[in-house]
């Protein structure tokens, strides 16, 4: 009798005699427990506070050129317009500083929905918990792929093994046995005290065996474990491992706004300083050159940007989050909606992930559960279980763990308490004595069971059926009829196990399960369904430009079974991984494009596929859950691992976490990711067409010799739309109802690129255009008086307020004419254009402010007049959009670099 392999069960561990605690804590004693020694957690990197933040935002540039302004206008002697201007200043700072509180909101709850869990034993019940609730005491499960999530103290193990490179660097991973067992102690009390951390002379020694540590990864095994050190307090906690001080990278787009706006500083500083130059040496007053040239250095800085960028992927990471799709890298948001092609696992991904018993068969008997379904369904009477058949789902029973946790061991013994209640051929009285593990050479496991009436020993065998015929010593002809049966089974998309019986004197046992002489008992056939949402999203996926390959492990049979249900391309045929294996880079090249199946795939040959894709110059995406998935994750341009079934090893690698282990979470994350992305773009090109007239309109009266017609004040006045429209209105705009029908945007396609560049330009010169003739018509054709350029000033900036809330309207759903988006505005920007309305409305009517912004107040035929011009921009912005989509659609017709800028996705 091997003890270690019958700990497997996970029996309670009084039955075992060991002088561990036989169930977990209480959840009131947890929480004391975590009162007096705090969270499992390492320290975090210190977060930015509210006036950390607040002081950060004060020492950027468009702050201090602000404070400039005010500092002139002092100079001047005109204290109102500074303290005015100084109110406004901190208007805007007080918008920027909630948004990017927010933001980094967002970021924080999402780095708590990625933290580690476990399995722990609470009130007697086996519960998923954060790891960082852990507490000295506490009794957990660990599994294959898992973190170990503290020091702990093995109780019992079945084939544990754990890779503890990190903290030894030690390369093989480490077998683990369970802690040494005390005949001679007493029974233990229900309730744990807390257990003494581990001694210092146990680390990293033979006796270290019996413990886990920390931060290390299960490679394979079960095991049940007592918590014996936290936090700090832990292994890893005391050689200090942590990556609280590692700065993440920027990302590509990041990298790619830091540089435009550095552009534009170096640019605007050039032309404020040239203005203001030119300004003193026509004028002669040195004070209002140097107010001109700060007020063209603040139109210039495009100081929107950065924010834009980062509120934009937290918020999209925010948002998938709410739809239980776990970001764990930001950049992953925007790069999902480049991808091409989705390589799925079959189990959990495209299945319900939950096994049921199908069929059983013997060579004189067989069983359907979907016969027996439609018998129910018509109410007719449903014949039992025929006995031939008892016998197969009885050992497959024995042949499993009693508290099983692989799903097929599950759908076993459900099965066999639906179909087998009431009989003899339930065991719960049965004594396990030895138990033969799954092996490389051997597909098979075997049980090895004491009956008390019966003095031989009973074992029973599941497995491979080539591994059970094997065990079985079929002759050729039996193992070709067994064989058939097994390939017919997998064509309907069955998981197949063979299950044998054998008795044995009471004795000592051989040391291998093929020394037993056993008896064939039949196949038992196991089903995960397609899920129901499963074939639409892969109609979504294909009608989006994007290609869903299958990497499975399974029979090829069952492989395109399965595919032909979901909706997968099967006509090409499957791909093994033998195939795979002799094939070299350029056959594997040919056989890429019309490959949509594999099966039978080794972890490495998955990295292999996902590389091949991407030399191919596809974006890939790859779901994963196990720890050989790990590498493959890691190396697709988006690894997405399943979170509920998944790995701790394979949540690591993966950029993207599913919290649902369904397709349809991961096509909800594709379209979000084309959503941030298409909004971004909607932002940048707003940014751009709002700055060129603000600049035009702080040189080009200049250069005419009139007189300045934007002040610092009116620029800030522009930062209270233009910073929240930004911000808040674009990347609340949903995403347009047919960007799931456009072919996935070039990986290379650049967020600043020419289509973004030149629409804002156009949009925004035109713009310009329009604001210089109305304050040039305007001062022409008012007599030559002291309020002139005032009403010159007052038209123009009327225009150019109501022209923006246009731009910001037009800009919202490039794909859409006026009058059909106009039943999809977003309720963010009803709010800026009511609150732009009634700014503008005290601008304009309350004395003091109208003297602040050097207003006249306007008549209603001005205002007409200004509502008449605004009208005009939106015909010139629309014209832009209708002539720039026909361009698109012209030169990129049919081809993969055709995705259409116009409809973003």
């Amino acid at each position: 009798m091997k003890d270690a392999r019958q700990a497997k069960d996970f029996a309670p561990i009084a039955a075992v005699d060991t002088a561990m605690p036989v169930t977990g804590l209480t959840e009131a004693e947890a929480r004391l427990r975590l009162a007096k020694g705090g969270a499992n957690e390492m320290p975090e990197p210190v977060q930015r506070s509210m006036l950390r933040l607040a002081g950060e935002l004060i020492s950027e540039p468009m702050f201090l050129l602000l404070l400039a302004c005010g500092a002139i206008y002092m100079v001047l002697g005109d204290w109102q317009e500074a303290m005015m201007l100084q109110g406004f200043v901190f208007v805007v700072l007080g918008i920027s500083f909630v948004q990017r509180h927010r933001s980094e909101q967002s970021i924080r709850a999402l780095r708590d929905l990625a933290s580690p869990r476990a399995m722990a034993e609470r009130d007697g019940k086996l519960i998923n918990i954060l790891a960082s609730e852990l507490v000295v005491g506490d009794l957990i499960v660990l599994s294959e792929g898992d973190r170990v999530p503290a020091d702990v103290q093995l109780i019992s193990v079945s084939n544990l093994s754990i890779d503890e490179s990190m903290l030894s660097g030690e390369a093989l991973p480490v077998m683990k046995q369970c802690a040494v067992r005390n005949a001679q102690t007493s029974q233990p009390s229900s309730q744990p005290s807390e257990p003494e951390s581990i001694p210092e002379s146990a680390q990293y020694s033979d006796q270290s065996r019996s413990y886990a540590y920390a931060g290390t990864m299960v490679t394979s095994g079960t095991a049940r474990a007592l918590v014996v050190a936290t936090g700090t307090q832990s292994a890893l906690g005391r050689i200090g491992l942590s990556l609280a001080g590692i700065a993440p990278a920027l990302t590509p787009v990041q990298q790619e706004t830091a540089q435009v706006v550095k552009y534009a500083a170096m640019t605007g500083l050039a032309l404020a300083t040239a203005l203001t130059i030119l300004y003193w040496m026509t004028s002669g007053d040195w004070l209002h050159s140097v107010l001109a040239g700060l007020t063209l250095a603040i139109a210039v800085l495009p100081e929107e940007l950065p924010l834009v960028l980062s509120l934009f992927l937290g918020l999209g990471a925010w948002r998938l989050a709410r739809e239980q799709v776990l970001t764990r890298q930001i950049s992953a948001v925007e790069l999902l909606g480049a991808a091409t092609v989705l390589c799925v696992d079959k189990t959990g991904t495209l299945t319900t992930n939950h096994m049921t018993v199908r069929r059983l068969w013997s060579f004189v008997a067989a069983y359907d559960a979907n016969q027996a379904a439609t018998q129910a369904a018509t109410q007719l009477a449903i014949a039992p279980l025929q006995e031939e058949l008892h016998g197969i789902l009885e050992y497959a029973v024995l042949a499993s763990h009693r508290r099983p946790f692989d799903p097929m061991e599950l759908a076993i013994a459900e099965a066999g308490q639906r179909l087998l209640s009431g009989t003899e051929h339930l065991h719960s009285d049965w004594d396990l004595v030895e138990d033969y593990p799954l092996a490389p050479d051997m597909l098979a496991m075997s049980r090895v069971w004491q009956s008390p009436d019966r003095r031989e020993l009973m074992i029973a065998s599941k497995g491979a059926p080539e591994a059970i015929v094997d065990l079985c010593h079929f002759d050729a002809a039996q193992v070709d009829a067994v064989m058939r049966q097994v390939l017919a089974m997998a064509r309907d998309g069955l998981r197949v196990l063979g299950v044998a019986c054998a008795t044995f004197p009471n004795g000592e046992l051989p040391d291998k399960q093929h020394d037993f002489h056993f008896s064939f008992l039949g196949l038992i056939g196991l089903e995960d369904p397609v899920r129901a949402d499963v074939p639409q999203a892969i109609r979504d996926c294909q009608a989006a430009g994007i290609r869903v390959v299958m990497l499975t492990g399974d029979h090829p049979a069952t492989a395109v079974s399965i595919a032909k249900q979901a909706g997968i391309n099967s006509e090409s045929g499957v791909i093994s991984g033998a195939e795979l294996a002799e094939m070299d880079e350029e056959i594997l090249a040919l056989r890429l494009p019309a490959s949509h199946i594999y099966c039978r795939v080794q972890p490495e040959q998955k990295l292999r596929l996902v590389r091949a894709f991407q030399a191919a110059g596809e974006v890939v995406a790859m779901t994963g859950d196990g720890v050989n998935d790990a590498p493959a994750l890691r190396a697709a341009d988006i690894g997405v691992a399943m979170g509920a079934r998944g790995t701790e090893v394979a949540r690591e690698a993966a950029a993207i976490v599913l919290l649902r282990d369904d397709f349809s979470s991961l096509l909800t994350a594709v379209r979000y990711g084309r959503r941030v992305f298409a909004n971004l773009r909607k932002a940048i090109v707003f940014v751009i067409a709002v700055h060129v007239p603000i600049v035009g309109l702080s040189i080009i009266p200049v250069l005419m010799g009139w007189p300045m017609v934007l002040m610092p004040v009116h620029i800030l006045f522009l930062q209270l739309i233009i910073d929240p429209a930004c911000s808040i209105v674009f990347e609340a705009q949903p995403l347009d109802p047919d960007a799931m029908t456009q072919p996935s945007r070039p990986k290379t396609q650049k967020l600043f690129d020419r289509f973004v560049l030149m629409r804002g330009l156009w949009q925004g010169f035109g713009l310009m255009g329009l604001l210089l003739l109305v304050y040039g018509v305007t001062r022409s054709v008012l007599p030559i008086d002291a309020q002139r350029d005032q009403l010159a000033r007052t038209l123009s900036f009327v225009v150019l307020v109501l022209a923006n809330l246009a731009l910001i309207y037009v800009n919202l759903r490039w794909s859409r004419g006026v009058r059909r988006s106009i039943k999809r505005l977003n309720f963010p920007f009803v709010c800026i254009v009511i609150a732009s309305l009634v700014a503008l409305g005290l601008a304009l009517y309350v004395p003091a402010l109208t003297r602040l912004f050097a207003f006249t107040e306007p008549t209603p035929v001005m205002l007409l007049i200004a509502m008449a011009v605004a009208g005009i921009s939106l015909i010139w912005f629309e014209l832009i959009n209708n002539l720039r989509v026909h361009y698109l659609v012209e030169s990129q017709q049919g081809a993969r670099e055709g995705y259409s800028d116009s409809k973003p996705a």
